[in-house]
């Protein structure tokens, strides 16, 4: 039987001690990030839960019903951590930080059987490099999680949809189009189109750096949408490079209105909707008949 159980509920409280006492003097201490009150109440928990999860279960098998507490535990630090800023290695370290304590315990248990003391130092590093790594994977898995929710945020940010007229709506596009945002795109313009009832769509590619094949067919499929949704779809933004680029990679965009600003595409918006943008100097010069 090993001994481990035993030394960690004989020496709770000196353990909690030293164990604060190496975190306070770690170099991977983040006073700035985490209140040492907090990581006291932290440790202790850490430690209360090792303490039943070993006496109660298999502590070489830390995927057994005995840890499950304890690994939801370690679970909610490691989210935690990620939100405040912690590293991957300042958020292992509160588990591994947790060796030096245990194993000068475990030498002035065991310093007279030194096969007892190898076996159970072994036992007690495996433990804590398993729980170490279980950290290190939520960690990561969070991490992750809130990369990707943050780069669906932008995306969703990037691509605003605006109202210029009643009946006339306009999408600006800043950066490359992927497949992911093509959809994204997609939806907020088919949306927005529905909500203004809008008969006109401009998209506004003068913030794209390069169109190639890939780009070109993703606008082609936004505007066959919008077309399904019964508005016309105007490009704005052709520059003299991407028009060269078009017609060098052989894109069929006979059928697509395009214009070389955004000025010029909402003028045409406005013409095709029977209206127009006069200036008040001249209309002031006009005759009565000719206003």
């Amino acid at each position: 039987m090993s001994r481990i159980p035993d030394i960690l509920k004989k020496h709770e409280a000196d353990l909690l001690r030293e164990w604060m006492q190496a975190q306070m003097a770690a170099v991977t201490r983040r006073a700035d990030l985490i209140k040492e009150s907090e990581l006291r109440r932290q440790s202790a928990e850490f430690l209360n839960l090792l303490q039943i999860a070993a006496q109660t279960g298999d502590h070489t098998n830390i995927q057994s019903q005995a840890y499950a507490p304890l690994r939801d535990f370690l679970s909610e630090v490691s989210r935690s951590r990620v939100k405040q800023g912690f590293t991957p290695t300042e958020t292992a370290a509160f588990v591994f930080s947790f060796k030096q304590p245990l194993f000068a315990h475990l030498s002035t248990e065991l310093g007279n059987d030194a096969k007892a003391l190898a076996e159970e130092t072994w036992a007690a590093t495996q433990l804590l490099d398993r729980l170490g790594l279980f950290t290190t994977e939520i960690y990561q898995k969070n991490r992750e999680e809130i990369i990707q929710r943050q780069q669906q945020e932008m995306l969703e940010l990037s691509t605003p949809v605006v109202k210029l007229w009643e009946g006339v709506v306009a999408l600006p596009l800043i950066g490359t189009l992927d497949s992911a945002r093509t959809q994204i795109v997609m939806e907020a313009l088919l949306q927005r189109i529905v909500d203004t009832g809008s008969q006109i769509a401009i998209i506004d590619i003068t913030g794209v750096p390069t169109v190639d094949t890939l780009v070109a067919q993703h606008l082609l499929k936004t505007i066959t949408a919008a077309r399904l949704m019964g508005a016309e779809c105007i490009i704005s933004g052709i520059r003299p490079q991407i028009a060269q680029t078009i017609v060098h990679l052989g894109v069929n965009l006979a059928d697509v209105t395009t214009k070389a600003n955004l000025s010029d595409a909402f003028a045409l918006a406005l013409a095709r909707m029977g209206m127009g943008v006069r200036s008040l100097a001249k209309r002031s010069q006009e005759s009565p008949s000719e206003k």
